[in-house]
């Protein structure tokens, strides 16, 4: 049953490529104001959640989001009412400036005869320095770190109740890591939710209220982030001894 106090209740997501089922019946819930994270291996289906519930994959089941209740969603109407996505890849047009790109990211806004997005853009300049001191160089030349921040920054401009982030850690030096990461603590104080897709188990249970542990296409273990940290099984598949470096990623 959908939970419709939910911000985000999705029930039943089942999506195939072919005859090949990469979720088989996914239920998970953020409601407003959480930060949710999805844990799992590679191949488990975190980045084919996401573009699922955001309209980028045609889809079986029901994704509530702001009220409203929807079966395979456009991309466009989800974004239009408020969900933001930050793809692994971050999707940036190299060729154009810093602030063109942030300015992209209000698109929808501009188009709806919002014109409150340059205060937007003031308040993401003040949550990334670094991009207000880069705001004419060629997104191109900014260094992986400062590409994440931008690509971020873009999500925001669009003004999101709800960010999903796809694996925002990826490739980043440690000590980015530790300073996306505490970025997102800021964007919750500003009231926005967010579900993150990570791999490094350690940090994203660190900063989520709630987790969701995905393998196979199907939700294994659910639970309080604080529990599944603590959790035997958790601990031997994601914050073992192989996954030291993450103790650095994280602290």
């Amino acid at each position: 049953m959908t939970d419709s106090t939910a911000l985000l209740d999705v029930r039943g997501l089942r999506v195939a490529y072919g005859k090949v089922e990469a979720l088989t019946g996914i239920d998970l819930t953020l409601k407003e104001g959480q930060l949710v994270t999805v844990i799992g291996p590679n191949g488990a289906g975190k980045t084919t959640l996401l573009s699922a519930i955001i309209g980028m994959l045609p889809s079986k089941g029901n994704i509530h989001f702001d009220g409203q209740d929807y079966v395979s969603p456009e991309i466009e109407t989800l974004v239009g009412r408020g969900l933001g996505l930050v793809p692994e890849k971050r999707e940036l047009f190299n060729t154009m400036s810093v602030e063109d790109n942030l300015l992209l990211g209000a698109f929808l806004r501009y188009r709806n005869g919002d014109d409150s997005y340059e205060q937007t853009l003031a308040e993401v300049y003040s949550l990334f320095p670094r991009l207000w001191e880069r705001r004419q160089q060629q997104a191109g030349t900014l260094s992986g770190g400062e590409r994440q921040m931008l690509a971020i920054g873009r999500a925001m401009m669009g003004k999101p109740r709800l960010l999903m982030l796809d694996e925002p850690s990826l490739g980043l030096a440690p000590l980015i890591t530790r300073e996306i990461f505490r970025i997102f603590a800021d964007l919750r104080r500003q009231g926005v939710s967010i579900l993150l897709v990570e791999q490094n188990a350690r940090a994203a249970l660190k900063v989520a209220d709630y987790a969701y542990v995905l393998e196979g296409g199907q939700v294994a273990m659910q639970g309080p982030a604080a529990e599944l940290a603590n959790d035997p099984r958790v601990i031997e598949a994601y914050l073992g001894l192989a996954s030291k470096h993450q103790e650095l990623l994280s602290s």
